[in-house]
């Protein structure tokens, strides 16, 4: 008899043996992928796994519409976020607190954010980044019949598909995307790298299908920090006092410092700057000081993860998860002040994620494995901080007691490929495997500089023809909103002639001119046809003699 994924025995404390299991599992594929023996490709020395990323194609690649300068930072809360003490429901706060009687965040240490939600205390260092517009928070993100395991549910989220369990292709998300701007990046080693992973080497965020891991990987900031303050991977004058085996052990790693390429760029752009604020000496705040400095010295590098481990929470909640969001609210805080001073954090977008959420009843001072939970996103390109989605419902739950989503995880990849990384629609859409609605109220847009709080959610044309002094035809149109756009004129039968524009086009007013190719013949009849979000609009003209 087949078993119930849903019903899967290591969700729980109460297996003790399967739970213990689930964690080896995910730890031994994060051992082997650190030596390189899986999900790495290239050289692995010294508890890191180095490799190739990107190409010198793929820089520019990531460089569209004028936004050259953005930035991605994955913030990877390892182990299953309890959103319900994060983002607290003061809406139905007797509901809440009657299902964790004793784990509830009290009433007096709750930070109100608007009527219906808080967080709590601990968080206190994100208020200044709400109140200031930006911070963001999407409510009861998941997916359908959502994976409890640990190992599987992570690839899920880092894949960006529910069935990477059973599929020979196990790239991720952004691997893909690296890919499509650029499939032929691995024959060219660039000199920058275009992603960089901390503490992350058992995600496939960044991985071909091949398994090959993309990101210049790090298994811990002080590995990172010796490269970087360094430039170098092995030390080369320390050597075994053995002359024989100490000139071998020499040349070897001399020949490890060269061919790690990365390693010179990397310490030039850290050393380049300081820390314009003092971070605090944990996990969290060493990895994201170390990235301020890279942004901040001019590396380049567009993509990276950064991984605050610890959020298993079946015990001692009350202790392990206010450390944790006060770890990650101070680390965050500190991060977007230190861009600020240089006046980069306009151009860095960051995202919280974590594999699953956990129960609505707690465990005897914890909570088991869960479903639905809050996302959580910071930056000045926000344009206004808010809380998106429908509420968590908890007294609507799954027949395991779970909350239910609202979003789909995969919308707000969708929205922040197209809206901040600038990938068409259209490619959006195949490198996903299909459509998912985009999450306009994120405030994203690919015009410098714009937001999209003040646009309708959806788009309106308006549009006419007039003639020129020529005597051709100028198709006018106004966009009430940023998008997709194509452009086309046809014939009264329906062949098409043209296609005078596709692309990515601003809100407000544009022009196309059509050159009949009817001139020798004589006038013609067209129709102009307006493509947008799937919608059709266009209307008829004469293409003169």
């Amino acid at each position: 008899m087949c078993k119930d994924p849903k019903q899967r025995p290591g969700a729980s404390l109460k297996n003790k043996q399967a739970h213990t299991e689930d964690h080896r599992s995910w730890s031994r594929r994060s051992f082997l992928q650190n030596l390189g023996l899986v999900g790495g490709a290239g050289l692995a020395f010294g508890g890191m796994s180095i490799s190739a990323m990107s190409s010198p194609a793929l820089l520019p690649m990531l460089s569209q519409q004028g936004v050259d300068d953005r930035i991605l930072v994955l913030i990877r809360l390892k182990g299953g976020n309890d959103g319900l003490n994060t983002i607290i429901p003061t809406f139905d706060y007797g509901t809440y607190q009657a299902a964790r009687p004793s784990i509830a965040i009290p009433s007096s240490q709750i930070i109100d954010l608007n009527d219906e939600f808080g967080m709590q205390s601990s968080m206190e260092s994100l208020l200044p980044l709400w109140n200031e517009g930006q911070m963001k928070v999407i409510n009861t993100v998941g997916y359908d019949n959502h994976n409890l395991s640990h190992f599987n549910s992570s690839d899920i989220w880092n894949s960006a598909r529910t069935d990477i369990g059973i599929s020979d292709d196990q790239s991720g998300w952004l691997g893909r995307y690296i890919l499509n701007q650029d499939p032929d990046y691995l024959e060219n080693l660039p000199e920058i790298p275009a992603a960089i992973k901390v503490s992350s080497g058992s995600s496939i965020t960044y991985n071909n299908a091949e398994q090959i891991d993309l990101a210049v990987n790090f298994n811990s900031p002080d590995r990172l920090l010796q490269i970087a303050e360094t430039g170098l991977v092995y030390d080369t004058v320390n050597l075994p006092d053995d002359c024989y085996y100490g000139e071998q052990v020499g040349f070897l790693r001399s020949v490890m410092n060269v061919t790690f390429n990365y390693a010179p760029h990397i310490s030039t752009a850290y050393n380049a700057v300081e820390n314009a604020v003092e971070y605090n000496n944990d996990e969290l705040s060493r990895q994201l000081a170390i990235v301020a400095r890279l942004i901040k010295g001019g590396l380049g590098t567009k993509l990276f993860m950064v991984t605050l481990n610890g959020f298993d929470t079946h015990e001692n909640q009350n202790n392990t998860h206010p450390q944790l969001m006060n770890s990650l609210s101070q680390a965050v805080n500190a991060f977007y002040a230190d861009l600020s001073a240089s006046g980069q954090n306009q151009q860095v977008l960051s995202m919280t994620f974590s594999e699953f959420g956990r129960r609505i009843q707690e465990n005897q001072g914890g909570t088991d494995h869960g479903t639905a939970a809050p996302v959580m996103l910071f930056g000045p390109a926000l344009n206004g901080n808010g809380i998106l989605g429908d509420a968590p419902d908890l007294s609507n739950t799954d027949a395991n007691g779970n909350l239910l989503h609202s979003t789909d995880f995969r919308s707000i990849y969708a929205t922040i490929l197209e809206s901040w990384l600038c990938l068409e629609a259209s490619s959006v859409d195949a490198l996903l495997g299909q459509s998912f609605t985009r999450l306009d109220e994120l405030g994203l847009d690919c015009i410098e500089g714009v937001g999209t709080n003040n646009l309708p959610l959806k788009q309106g044309i308006q549009h006419a023809v007039r003639i020129n002094g020529a005597g051709d035809p100028v198709i006018m149109y106004q966009l009430d909103r940023p998008g997709q756009i194509e452009l086309s004129v046809y014939t009264i039968l329906g062949q098409k002639i043209s296609t005078l524009f596709s692309g990515y086009q601003s809100a407000g007013k544009h022009e196309a001119l059509f050159i009949s190719p009817f001139r020798s013949i004589s006038s013609a009849a067209l129709v102009y046809r307006i493509l947008a979000d799937g919608k059709l609009y266009g209307g008829k003209m004469m293409a003169l003699k």
